[in-house]
């Protein structure tokens, strides 16, 4: 007799169904699994035989096979415990054959059949109900899988199932976790001064463009890239499912509990690529998938490691991340905001505050360590000066983070009006406009045009700059709540883009 039950492996956020298939056969008594499991699965069998004895039920002395199927999908992690302890009870009679019918499991055993807390509940839930299953999982984790909507039976222990099976006691279906709680997040009025700055940030938040504040420790650089949290929407239901369920692969979901507020995450300059990008033995979503629909801030971007910052250029670009293995490709979503700072040289002041030492050697060596093509993937570059005591004593700023996120929002509202009338894939953001629709939905004045060619050849702006100075300007008139883009707007857009003193001062003078 082979029993059989559904359990899930995780390739990127995506739940895929294994076939649980045990049988009891005769011969020299052994407990073997196959499926290719890495070492976290095949170490299920003793953790299966330890929980049937905490609970009075004895392994028969025989040969048991587990196959897990399709067997050349890569099995990881202890979520298959509860999968393989169900078959089994089954082929020992210690549950009727058809109990396990319109049902998968995930879940840990520990030593004494309760379960422990298993990550990607919620992907699984979500994978179930499209198979139309219901759910078997922890009771720690079904507060998290109930937000999938689907059938979900979380229990406590394998004793638990023998009992609901047998109508002992009846297991009730979880409720969701609570939406949690934000605290309150920083205030652009906190910042004092700064107003290219802070106008800045506005146009990053607006579009969803990447931005890099550059200026000496101390000028408030840090300070505007924590508040930008502040000045975005919360999520939309499709993005907090997406987001949730990366969450969920991470472990990261507490009690089951979701919340509305954009991630926002800042690792040290000294973070791997695996911690960056993601990997690791088994693949882990990095800091860009945790930055999904949100922000990912870059405090000393010179001093990350040069080939970490080049990794990031293919989610940049793509808005995923993609770990490559010898037998598979693992694919998480990485849709982020990159904000980074950078003091302008290693001394800190740079030359132009006649702080530096090795003037202009430092400055050329500490900013060559970012590549070209890393940089072109940046819309917004603004030099953030020194605050003054001036600054200091004015008195606090009227218009705050509510008021910027207002005009934020409206301008993301017209993004989205515009994009539901274009075959369009992925976020109404006008960083993520495809090059199909520039012409049709970045429509600019002659003179405009005009300007943007004379910058593009003057500065031999590359083809995706050349387009991401369109798709700024598109934002910038937006904000404007304007028609089409204007020749103010191209200016505003080429001051952003480009970084050399004597560029800006030019561009706005032609304005």
């Amino acid at each position: 007799m082979v029993s059989r039950t559904t359990t899930f492996a995780f390739d990127g956020i995506e739940a895929r169904p294994v076939d649980v298939e045990v049988q009891l056969l005769g011969g020299h008594p052994q407990f073997i699994i196959v499926g290719l499991p890495d070492k976290t699965v095949a170490e299920s069998r003793e953790r299966v035989r330890a929980a049937f004895s905490a609970i009075g039920l004895a392994l028969p002395p025989k040969r048991i096979i587990v196959n897990l199927a399709p067997a050349d999908l890569p099995k990881e992690g202890s979520h298959y415990d509860l999968a393989i302890a169900l078959a089994l009870l089954v082929d020992i009679g210690a549950i009727p054959a058809d109990a396990l019918e319109g049902m998968a499991a995930i879940g840990e055993l520990s030593l004494d059949s309760h379960l422990q807390p298993t990550f990607g509940a919620l992907p699984a839930a979500i994978a179930a109900e499209a198979l139309d299953l219901t759910l078997v999982c922890p009771e720690s984790s079904g507060s998290e899988a109930a937000w999938a909507g689907g059938s979900v039976l979380a229990i406590q222990s394998l004793m638990a199932f023998i009992n609901h099976t047998a109508g002992r006691a009846v297991i009730s279906p979880p409720e969701a976790g609570a939406m949690k709680a934000a605290p309150p997040l920083p205030d652009l009025k906190d910042v004092k001064g700064q107003d290219g700055a802070k106008r800045a940030l506005e146009i990053a938040a607006a579009g969803g463009h990447n931005l890099v504040f550059c200026g000496p420790p101390g000028s408030g650089k840090s300070m505007m890239a924590t508040r930008m949290a502040g000045i975005l929407p919360d999520l939309s239901p499709e993005e907090l499912l997406e987001v949730s369920q990366i969450q969920s692969i991470a472990g990261m979901l507490e009690r089951g509990e979701l919340s509305r507020r954009r991630p926002y995450r800042a690792p040290h300059h000294s973070a791997s690529m695996a911690a960056l990008v993601g990997g690791g033995v088994k693949a882990r979503p990095g800091e860009v998938s945790l930055a999904h629909h949100g922000v990912l801030f870059l405090d000393e971007l010179p001093e990350f490691n040069s080939q970490v910052l080049e990794a990031l250029r293919q989610p940049l670009e793509s808005g995923e991340a993609v770990i490559s293995r010898a037998n598979r490709h693992v694919r998480y979503p990485a849709r982020f905001q990159m904000i980074a700072a950078m003091n302008p040289c290693r001394c800190g002041g740079g030359p132009a505050e006649g702080n530096c030492r090795k003037k202009p050697k430092c400055l050329q060596d500490y900013q060559g360590r970012l590549s070209g093509p890393f940089l072109d993937r940046v819309d917004l570059f603004c030099d953030v000066p020194p605050v003054t005591v001036a600054d200091l004593s004015l008195p606090t700023p009227a218009e705050g983070s509510k008021e910027v996120a207002a005009r934020v929002a409206r301008a993301r509202q017209i993004q989205a009006r515009r994009f539901a009338d274009l075959d369009h894939d992925g976020r109404p953001l006008n960083v993520d406009l495809e090059t199909r629709h520039l012409e049709d939905v970045c429509k600019t004045e002659p003179d405009g045009q005009k300007l943007l060619l004379q910058a593009a050849e003057q500065f031999s702006l590359s083809a995706r700059a050349y387009h991401r100075v369109l798709k700024l300007a598109r934002t910038i008139a937006d904000l404007d709540e304007a028609d089409i883009v204007l020749r103010r707007h191209l200016a505003e857009a080429l001051t952003y883009r480009w970084r050399d003193p004597s560029f800006a001062p030019q561009m706005m003078a032609q304005s």
